[in-house]
This record gives C-alpha cells, sequence and structure tokens, in this order.
C-alpha cells in the first residue's frame, strides 16, 4: 500500500474517528427528515429554542444524578410547550415568544452550570464531543435516531399536511393536536440525540441547512426529503473527514460545508431563475 493510499484511509482506520462517523451518520438522517417540517411549516426558529433550551435540563440530571439524555428532554419539551401557552395567551408573535423562552432558559442554564461544580466541560456541551465518542453513546443515539426515523416517515404524509394546512388536516379528521406535539417531541428527542455529537449550539445548522437547500432544489416533498438527507449525509461524512487533516473541529467543519452547499444552491437557483426569464424574454421579442 503507497503512503498516499494509507494516509487516505487514516480517519477510518482510527477507533474514534470510525465512532464518530458512525454516531454523525446515525442522527443526521433524522435531523434532515425533520429539518424539511421546520423549513416547510417556519419552525426554524423553533428548532434553535429547543436546542438551547435543554442546558439547564442537562445540568439539573448532573446535579440529581440523572442520564444527562433525560433532563435534555424534558427541558427541550418544557420549552417547546411553554411556547405554544405563551404564544395562544398573548397578543405576542411566535418568534418573539420563541426568542425570550430559549434567551431565558439558556440563561438559565449558563447560571447554573456556573453554580454547579462538574466534571462535563461546557464546550462539549455547547459544540459536541464527537471525537470522545463511547459505544454506549453509539447504542443511545442510535436508539433515538431510530424511533425519531420511524415517526417522521410512517407519518410523513399526516406531518405534511399539518404542515402546510393544520385546519384542512383537522377537517379531515387528522389529530392535529397529537401530531403537533408528536413533531415538538421528537424535535426535543432529535436534539438529545445530537447532544453529544454536534452539541446544542451548531445542532441548529443541522436541523435548517438541510430542509433549506432541499427545498431550493426540489418540488416535491418526496423528493426533498431524499435530498435532505444525501445533504445532510454528505456534509457530515466529509467534514468529518476534512476536519482530520485541517486539524479543526468536525461540528463547525460540517456546518461550514452545509454552508457552503446552501450558497451553491442559492446560487444554481438565482442562475436557473434568470436563465428562464431571459428565455421567456427572447421568445416574447421574438
Amino acid at each position: 500500500m503507497s503512503d498516499t493510499l494509507a494516509l487516505l484511509i487514516l480517519p477510518f482506520q482510527l477507533p474514534f474517528m470510525q465512532y464518530a462517523f458512525i454516531v454523525t451518520l446515525m442522527i443526521a438522517v433524522p435531523m434532515a427528515l425533520l429539518s424539511c417540517l421546520l423549513v416547510l411549516k417556519g419552525w426554524s426558529l423553533m428548532g434553535d429554542a429547543v436546542s438551547h433550551a435543554v442546558l439547564p435540563g442537562v445540568v439539573i440530571a448532573y446535579v440529581v444524578g440523572l442520564p444527562l439524555a433525560i433532563g435534555a428532554f424534558v427541558a427541550g419539551m418544557t420549552c417547546a410547550l411553554a411556547t405554544g401557552y405563551l404564544k395562544e395567551n398573548s397578543r405576542i408573535k411566535e418568534d418573539t415568544v420563541l426568542g425570550i423562552v430559549f434567551s431565558g432558559m439558556f440563561g438559565l442554564g449558563l447560571v447554573l452550570y456556573v453554580k454547579v461544580e462538574s466534571d462535563v466541560h461546557l464546550d462539549h456541551i455547547l459544540f459536541g464531543d464527537m471525537l470522545g465518542i463511547l459505544p454506549s453513546d453509539l447504542l443511545e443515539t442510535g436508539l433515538i435516531a431510530l424511533a425519531a426515523t420511524a415517526f417522521l416517515v410512517i407519518l410523513r404524509k399526516d406531518l405534511l399536511a399539518h404542515a402546510f394546512d393544520p385546519q384542512h388536516a383537522r377537517a379531515i379528521g387528522l389529530p392535529v393536536r397529537l401530531l403537533h406535539y408528536g413533531l415538538l417531541a421528537v424535535l426535543s428527542l432529535t436534539v438529545v440525540g445530537a447532544l453529544k455529537a454536534v452539541g446544542i449550539i451548531l445542532s441548529v445548522a443541522m436541523l435548517v441547512t438541510p430542509g433549506a437547500i432541499a427545498f431550493l432544489i426540489t418540488r416535491r416533498f418526496q423528493s426533498m426529503l431524499v435530498a435532505a438527507v444525501l445533504v445532510a449525509v454528505t456534509a457530515t461524512l466529509s467534514g468529518i473527514y476534512l476536519s482530520f487533516y485541517i486539524d479543526s473541529a468536525p461540528a463547525p467543519t460540517i456546518v461550514l460545508l452545509m454552508t457552503a452547499m446552501f450558497i451553491a444552491a442559492f446560487v444554481r437557483t438565482v442562475w436557473k431563475a434568470h436563465a428562464t426569464d431571459k428565455n421567456g424574454q427572447a421568445l416574447t421579442d421574438g
């Protein structure tokens, strides 16, 4: 084997890199599927809110000796339910409510973290620690990813109807309230699954960017789901691989790649629209 080939395949031979590839691949699929619904429903800020809101739950779970995932899930659901309650019982718009709730819970989490002596590094909570993944983490993330993916795939048509027109969905007999809170629960659960891989801060990019890219390049929901998954998987695997050679943190590298892919998709869409307009104008003039 040549030295060049050995260097190229080195990341796939190291156990900690193998774990990083596996955990991000598992969580990328449900996050990509979920991102399509968040983009269509206009819930992108909800993903941001839930991802920030899990911090106080993580700290409290650490203090009382519970698994961090349980605390994160409870905090995420509390944020989602509080947002819905405030929106329904006040004149404040949803984006304003989201800003208040997630910044308040994130601030609470930081205050609690400073007051508690913890061996859990704050950077690992905020930005993930995928190079420190253990086999037990793979099992936890795998179960979360499987449950979230199953929910999103099995109920994709009902969720699509709910995303576009909740009133029509209710009129045709769909359990709108169940779909609403089920989606919130899966959102919280998915953020918990991404906690070890990409952390609180960067999980919002994974919850928005794949769906936004797929929305730009597709016209059908089924195609959008497939495109989002392909984008997420490509960016995560390429980002981890690239970070090994440029000596960068994997999660930010993944986010930068997704951003570059979004810019490319946006430029392509604008160029196609401009080309179509020019052709149409030429036909009219002719």
